[in-house]
């Protein structure tokens, strides 16, 4: 996997790019826009990592023309910016992630694995007679289209991306929800049964299962 940093703080560029380095991936380095832009153009890269304040070009418009051409590799913007405004301007103009420095170089390196995960798995998702278009963001059940929230569909992605496993409570709080501290788990409770009547099975068999006392299981 190849990994683009397009960052000018030298110091913080070769810290990521030895870092990035030991754990296993390609790196290549640019410390300005310009470079940054004809190196995600010319080279075939996993992701982006793109710092917004840069010489010759801002990161902000690096992003808007990597976006031109690719619609698909991952940009994390890594970034002193940090008002709301700001990230929704980042996320407007392409970027899939934002991390705020200073940051954890740990938490970089799940949030990457994350994006590949994403880039290796098929857009189709199935359980039984549902399926999962992940590229048009729908679920159909037996061919029919079912309206769930956005909170709904996440949980039903996360139980469907990991059929056979037991997703305990604690785990789909902290994987979905993003929640990483003491909170009611029965809010899944809630969104299960939503999930239930909407997708609204005709064939007798519970796809989804509940395990007592301890979260859920998906199966065909």
């Amino acid at each position: 996997m190849k990994i683009l940093i397009v960052e000018d703080e030298i110091g913080i560029a070769n810290f990521l790019q030895q870092g990035l380095e030991e754990e296993g991936y390609t790196v290549l380095v640019a410390n300005d826009g310009k470079t940054g832009l004809d190196l995600a153009l010319s080279q075939k890269v996993n992701i982006i990592l793109l710092d917004w304040i840069l010489p010759k070009m801002t990161g902000i418009e690096v992003c808007k023309l990597i976006r031109k051409t690719d619609t698909t590799t991952p940009i994390i913007f890594l970034t002193a910016k940090d008002t709301v405004q700001e990230t929704i301007e980042g996320l407007k103009a392409g970027a899939n992630d934002y991390i705020k420095k200073p940051f954890s170089f740990d938490e970089l390196v799940e949030r990457i694995k994350i994006h590949f995960r994403h880039q290796s798995e098929p857009e189709i998702l199935n359980l039984g007679p549902i399926e999962i278009n992940l590229a048009k963001h729908l679920v159909l059940v037996e061919g029919v289209e079912s309206n769930l929230t956005q909170r709904e569909y996440e949980l039903l992605c996360y139980l469907v991306r990991n059929k056979g496993k037991v997703c305990t409570r604690t785990q789909i709080i902290e994987d979905v929800w993003d929640i990483h501290f003491d909170y009611d788990t029965g809010v899944i409770d809630v969104f299960m049964n939503a999930i239930r009547k909407k997708l609204n099975l005709k064939i007798d068999k519970d796809y989804i299962k509940t395990i007592r006392g301890v979260g859920y299981i998906a199966n065909d």
